[in-house]
């Protein structure tokens, strides 16, 4: 049987130490996690990132850099790759409708987002957090 994980890219927003994060109805509960998504057809890892962080939260970002590359095997047994980036928050647009599960968009800081361990979609939604807070951050050349 041909192994086949679901590719998909979340997004780092940070600004004055808070960071862009989704509430979501996923399985019968509310989530929280970082603009995320699948890589759709003939579209770049960049260009999803991108994609993802305005359908989720009507932010228009510039990605800056690669955060790292995780493997994630949800409890359903399905394989995550996720690639996740750093971006720069440039301008939000006002009335735009968000994705179907999407319930807000908000800014939280660090501390507020351990707070609700509980409630993170994954593990890597703080994992990625932690990554960018301590870890180096690359450049976007590793991607081709």
């Amino acid at each position: 049987m041909r192994f086949l994980p679901h590719v998909t890219v979340a997004t780092i927003v940070e600004d004055a130490g808070r960071f862009l994060m989704v509430e979501e109805y996923r399985d019968n509960r509310i989530v929280l996690n970082q603009p995320a998504g699948h890589l759709e057809a003939d579209e770049s890892l960049i260009e999803a990132a991108r994609r993802e962080v305005l359908e989720e939260t009507a932010w228009h970002v510039e990605i800056t850099g690669l955060v790292g590359l995780y493997l994630f095997k949800a409890d359903n047994g399905t394989t995550y790759q996720r690639t996740c980036f750093h971006a720069r928050a440039l301008s939000i647009q006002d009335g735009r409708k968000l994705d179907d599960g999407i319930l807000r968009a908000l800014w939280m800081t660090p501390q507020e987002i351990e707070q609700r361990h509980a409630d993170l979609r994954s593990p890597l939604v703080l994992g990625c957090i932690q990554d960018y807070l301590n870890k180096p951050l690359y450049s976007l050349d590793l991607i081709r």
